[in-house]
This record gives C-alpha cells, structure tokens and sequence, in this order.
C-alpha cells in the first residue's frame, strides 16, 4: 500500500512538472526559445497568432497602415482563404508558421509534428511569401517532442514577452489594452495580440491606439526575423 501510494505521487509530481514545462514560456529543454531580444534600441514585434480570416484580415492590415508585423497563420486557413494570406504578403509583413490546424502539440510524436509544420511551411510559400519563416507553438504549448523536433530542423520556438490579451481577461476593452501596451513595452518586446475573429474586436479598435502611442513614446516596429537576426 504504501509502495503504491509513493507511486500515485511520483507520478502526480512528473505530471505536475510535464504540465508546467508544457506552459513555459521562457524555458524548453531542446533548441533555441525566443520571448524577447535584450536591445536598448527602441523597437518591439507585433505579433498575430490565427487566421488568416476572410472578414477581418482586411481590416487589421488597415489598422497596421505601414507598421510591420509578424502574423503567425493556420496553414488550413490559408488555403481556406488565400487572397486573405495573399493580402498580408502583399502588404509587406512577415509570415510565420503557426501549425496547420492549431492542436495541442505536447503529446504528438515526431512525425506528426513535422507533418504539421511542413504542410504549413508549404501553405505559406503557396502565398508568394519568400522570407524566414519562424514556428510559434498553438496555446504556447510545447513539451518535448515539438522543441527537439524545431532543433534538428534549425528552427527557434518563438513565444512573447508581453500577452495582454491574457492579462487583461475577457472584459479587455480597447482602452485598457492600448494603455497596458503602451504603458508596459519595453525595448526587444515581442508582443502578442489576436484580431483575427469576431470576439477579438477590442484588439482591432485598439491597433491604432497602441501604434500611435508607442510611436510617440519613440518606439519603432520590426517583424520578429528583424529583431532576432534572421
């Protein structure tokens, strides 16, 4: 009994610690993890993760105007709405890889993995986009097999250093993110942020805020492949 009972908690305790390393976000035992870039040259990385959409895709490129930004795209929603990811090509962003159907990745085996970033990869380049393109794991969840599978393909983990979506819950509203972004950057930031569906209406409304307000802050904006070097 007591043999038994030390083996509910070894086990309780490896799951505990497989669900925190699945969640974290500035650390993976594998390969290179990117949250931020140590720079005291005034820049930060917007980031989008999801999508491409046919109704709202538009409209964040609208709201960008001529700021860069890395969009991390669904490779099942290219090829689902292409002119969409055509636009974003077009408008002189980044792409990155943000697997092909957006599932929890901590407990598929290397194939399948791989499977997932290839297609996507291949998605991607359907677009007419020629540039790096950097992996953000779905949910930010990762764990073993994803991590040393970015390792032998050379690739880094790209994650974030400010979330505000998170932080501020689902009562965010577009002045209180464009003041918790604003307020908050730091140089070498990669800031999350998702516009890409109906619930993300706040972040929309609140984009032009937030690159106003961290410009007159003396900010500049560079896709995260230019601030990490790539």
């Amino acid at each position: 009994m007591r043999k038994l009972l030390l083996g509910l908690i070894v086990v309780a305790l490896l799951a505990v610690g497989a669900f925190q390393l699945s969640r974290a976000r500035s650390f993976q035992l594998f390969g290179e993890i990117v949250t931020s870039i140590p720079t005291e040259e005034r820049v930060v990385a917007l980031t989008f993760d999801d999508g491409p959409s046919e109704r709202f895709t538009y409209d964040l490129l609208t709201a960008l105007g001529d700021t860069p930004a890395t969009f991390f795209l669904v490779g099942q929603d290219i090829e689902a709405h292409a002119e969409a990811a055509a636009a974003i090509v077009a408008a002189g962003h980044e792409i990155g890889n943000h697997s092909w159907d957006h599932p929890r990745m901590v407990l598929m085996p290397p194939g399948a993995v791989r499977a997932q970033i290839e297609r996507t990869d291949d998605a991607i380049r359907a677009t007419g986009y020629d540039g790096p393109i950097l992996f953000r794991p779905p949910f930010g969840k990762k764990l073993v097999v994803l991590p040393w599978v970015l390792s032998r393909m050379g690739r880094p983990t790209i994650m974030w250093s400010m979330e505000p979506d998170t932080v501020l819950g689902p009562e965010m509203n577009a002045a209180a993110l464009i003041d918790y972004v604003v307020e908050r950057a730091e140089p070498g930031d990669i800031i999350l942020l998702h516009g890409m569906f109906t619930p993300n209406a706040a972040t929309r409304e609140a984009l032009p805020g937030i690159v106003e307000g961290l410009r007159e802050r003396g900010f500049g904006f560079v896709t995260v492949s230019e601030m990490i070097g790539e």
